[in-house]
């Protein structure tokens, strides 16, 4: 009689845990699974999607959102944009930092250089909160730190096919995710917009993205699905500069751990070759 009290009582539970898990999930949909150049353990950056995504960043997302943990010079880094040296350093030179101090102890502004990182957009977070009433997330990690549950058993597929890429789809889906009118019988708070897959719909940015806003000159869709794409991809590369290079030393030292375990195999069989052909010699002997 107690066993089947505390089953009841845990299925009650369970149930209470369960019916708002559920309604959460019914009421904010998942981000939809993109193809992505660099997922799996092979894949690769597509430069050019890259270079539209800086392109992107520069000329809608700069303006709010900082990138203080890339340098100019990453831009020219094997594994990245592709850029030149050149192209580089032309465009830290388009930015204004802060110098040092000079005999006087002034600090002044000068063009950036390749060492430089790019400038935050605002000189404190108390300047941001004065303009737009919240602070705007700075973007060098937000692909990694941005993400969704998928739940089971599409968490167990990801974990065999290696998909890692969470943070991009949720990045994708929420530029896409505006609308102009919420559903009936939700109140949107006032300064906020709505958007159907940030947390709570309400989100502080309006939307930052509109057909034909970005000039591209590759012939690529000028959309805001394809400006989502290529900004959560270059998102994607500021957060992980170094993907291609981790999933080569990996493949190489999956190789060599192979090789090395078919080595230490056969010499273990080399060395007790004697023993296990005939081991009453071997007792014989002790």
């Amino acid at each position: 009689m107690a066993i089947s009290r505390i089953s009841l009582v845990l299925a009650v539970s369970l149930a209470a845990l369960v019916g708002p898990a559920m309604a959460q999930e019914h009421d904010t949909p998942l981000p939809a699974k993109n193809k992505w150049s660099f997922a799996g353990p092979f894949g690769k950056y597509d430069r050019a999607q890259l270079q539209r995504g800086f392109k992107v960043y520069r000329e809608v997302c700069q303006v709010c959102h900082g990138l203080k943990m890339i340098a100019f010079r990453n831009l020219a880094d094997p594994g990245g944009p592709a850029f030149t040296t050149a192209q580089a350093t032309a465009i830290a030179a388009e930015y204004q930092v802060k110098a040092d101090p000079d005999d006087q102890g002034e600090v002044k502004d000068r063009p950036g250089r390749l060492a430089d990182s790019f400038p935050p957009p605002f000189p404190n977070d108390n300047a941001a909160r004065a303009r737009y009433n919240a602070v705007p997330p700075d973007m060098s990690l937000l692909a990694k730190a941005r993400g969704f549950e998928r739940g089971f058993p599409y968490w167990v597929w990801d974990m065999i096919t290696q998909y890692q890429e969470h943070g991009v789809d949720y990045i994708t889906a929420l530029m896409q995710g505006y609308e102009d009118k919420p559903p009936a019988g939700f109140t949107l708070p006032p300064g906020g917009f709505y958007n159907k897959y940030f947390p709570g719909h309400s989100i502080a940015m309006p939307p930052p993205l509109s057909d034909k806003r970005v000039d591209y000159t590759d012939g690529s869709p000028m959309t805001v699905e394809q400006y989502s794409k290529d900004i959560s991809a270059f998102l994607m590369w500021a957060a992980e500069p170094h993907l291609e290079a981790r999933k080569r030393i990996g493949f190489q030292v999956l190789i060599f751990l192979i090789v090395m375990a078919g080595l230490l195999y056969f010499t273990k069989k080399k060395v007790w070759h004697a023993v296990e052909l005939d081991p009453d010699k071997l007792k014989s002997r002790a």
